[in-house]
């Protein structure tokens, strides 16, 4: 999924690209609002990160051409502006959530994702929107971004719903390491074993029964990893 960011702060744009990709999307950076148009009519991206105060066009601008060219896409001010006024012009705009600077990281993601969730939910056409996949007891619905065990419910990030894609897709056979880079990181993008290994070992902290003794998500010594039924 491709998040355009546009932020006219370098930090707090820098930060949220860094904060995104390890969750497992494609940030497309902009630092003002003509350079988010001009991005967002060229690279067509799924969801909108927008501040309100940029030079060149501000956010109530850029939001109100987006919704010209797109009324689906799910955008999110992020504004230092905390007036109940600004929130509801935002809203009324057509914005699907208002955050307030500043912000923490785990605020961010949680609106990302629950924003996720409400536009998967309404859209027929997603590909992942109907799609369960099983890994025994343990129901993954990639559109959601969850997961169910019973009445237990989990929440996952993009690259954790990637990953279990991919292991379910080739269950019973190894998924090499390259290929987990490539398809869950990215060709572009050039993380480290220690990457790979620490977001298994936190992946498997939210599915296994027994994360030190783990069933769904097995380690090939020095190959990969592998999902057997």
């Amino acid at each position: 999924m491709k998040i355009l960011i546009a932020e006219d702060d370098k930090h707090i744009r820098e930060g949220l690209m860094e904060l995104l990709r390890m969750e497992g999307y494609e940030t497309l950076p902009a630092r003002d609002g003509p350079a988010a148009l001009e991005l967002f009519e060229k690279q067509n991206p799924e969801f909108v990160l927008l501040d309100i105060m940029m030079p060149g066009m501000d956010g109530y601008s850029v939001c109100r051409e987006i919704r010209r060219r797109n009324a689906r896409v799910p955008v999110i001010f992020i504004s230092a502006k905390s007036q109940e006024i600004d929130r509801v012009l935002g809203l009324e705009l057509g914005a699907d959530d208002y955050i307030m600077k500043p912000f923490g990281a785990r605020e961010v993601v949680a609106r990302i994702r629950a924003v996720t969730r409400r536009c998967l939910a309404l859209r027929t056409d997603a590909p992942d929107s109907a799609q369960r996949l099983l890994f025994g007891d343990l129901e993954v619905i990639p559109g959601e971004l969850r997961g169910r065990r019973g009445d237990k419910t989990i929440d996952f990030s993009l690259r954790d719903v990637k990953i279990l894609k991919l292991l379910h897709r080739h269950r019973g056979r190894i998924v090499d390491r390259n290929t987990l880079f490539d398809e869950c990181w990215g060709q572009d993008y050039l993380p480290t074993s220690r990457t790979l290994d620490q977001h298994i070992s936190k992946l498997r902290k939210l599915i296994e029964t027994d994360p030190q003794n783990p069933r769904i998500i097995r380690t090939v010594h020095g190959v990969g990893y592998r999902y057997e039924d």
